[in-house]
């Protein structure tokens, strides 16, 4: 079997890649621009792809084209209706990194609340060696014991950030992006009510038309000065903007920001240009990166593969 990967980079170096070998004849790019794809990809029966889009001009011009495996959950970078239509099979790989965006949302959440950093800093820098009492009390922080997480998008991963939630004493309540999630063990609210009454909001949703720009200033105003903004879901869910303002205006107390409208993040995005950096947490879309979480995205790839190769002896 012919196997094109055209942008492994987005997966890392991970032990278990050998798995792809064992599939076939595996042709790897680091990363493959949009002038590249179709001389890279020609001949090829799959095509592994994290963010290399694949339209329907592109299925068209590689006939032996048989399987996308999509390196991710979303589809969004396939033209998913055209290849039904060519009868070519599109594969994507779900919860494989559902423990490590639930720890790293909470890992940015402790980073904004607990301000660790400053505290090591004081420590550090002797000021602690010098001081008349046992203790030092800098910024404030809170407890979550007692407080309201608000869980935007309750779908594999906003569930296990929930439950992790409820181990910390939080009450959680969530907003369903689709309209359709009833969800029988948590609360659900609509939108502004959602925002305006929990200490942290937390997005796990899909980025669609119903999703984009959810969170404008208009709503940011709706949230308490004391809360606390956290996206590891999708850029553009939230208005960066508008995000900036609110932080920049002490509308709310902080953001932890994994994911963007555009990506990497533009040098001239307005988060970039927040006054107070304590305020905010930009990361570079790694909550979802741990190894154990990239190794188990191989796995899923594979395994697609090996499903598609039996499907064909089978039929």
């Amino acid at each position: 079997m012919e196997i094109v990967f055209l942008d492994k980079k987005t997966v890392g170096e991970v032990d278990n890649f050998n798995l792809l070998y064992k599939l076939g004849n595996v042709e790897v790019f680091d990363h493959t621009g949009q002038g590249d794809i179709l001389s890279r990809a020609e001949g090829k029966e799959v095509i592994i792809t994290n963010k290399v889009p694949i339209s329907r001009e592109t299925m068209d011009a590689l006939p032996e084209l048989k399987l996308i495996c999509v390196a991710a959950t979303g589809c969004n970078n396939v033209d998913l209706e055209y290849a039904r239509k060519k009868g070519i099979e599109v594969k994507n790989v779900v919860s494989y990194s559902t423990e490590s965006v639930a720890q790293s949302t909470f890992a940015m959440l402790f980073h904004l609340l607990n301000r660790m950093l400053y505290y090591d800093a004081y420590v550090k820098s002797g000021a602690y060696s010098k001081g008349n009492i046992f203790t030092h009390h800098g910024p404030v922080f809170w407890e979550l014991s007692g407080k309201r997480m608000g869980v935007v998008g309750l779908g594999n991963i906003g569930r296990r950030v929930a439950r992790i939630a409820e181990s910390f004493g939080m009450e959680v309540v969530f907003y369903s992006t689709t309209g359709r999630n009833n969800n029988i063990n948590y609360k659900r609210f609509d939108l502004d009510t959602l925002l305006g009454t929990s200490d942290v909001i937390t997005i796990h949703a899909p980025l669609s038309e119903s999703t984009r720009n959810l969170i404008t200033f208009e709503k940011m105003k709706l949230m308490r000065p004391c809360a606390i903004l956290l996206n590891t879901g999708r850029g553009g869910i939230i208005n960066e903007a508008d995000l900036a303002r609110a932080l920049n205006g002490n509308v709310i107390a902080a953001a932890g920001i994994d994911v963007y409208q555009e990506e990497p993040i533009r040098p001239d995005n307005p988060l970039m240009r927040v006054v107070d950096k304590e305020k905010i947490l930009i990361t570079p879309h790694m909550a979802w990166a741990s190894k154990e979480s990239r190794s188990r995205l191989i796995e899923g790839i594979a395994r697609n593969i090996e499903q598609y190769t039996q499907d064909q002896t089978a039929g």
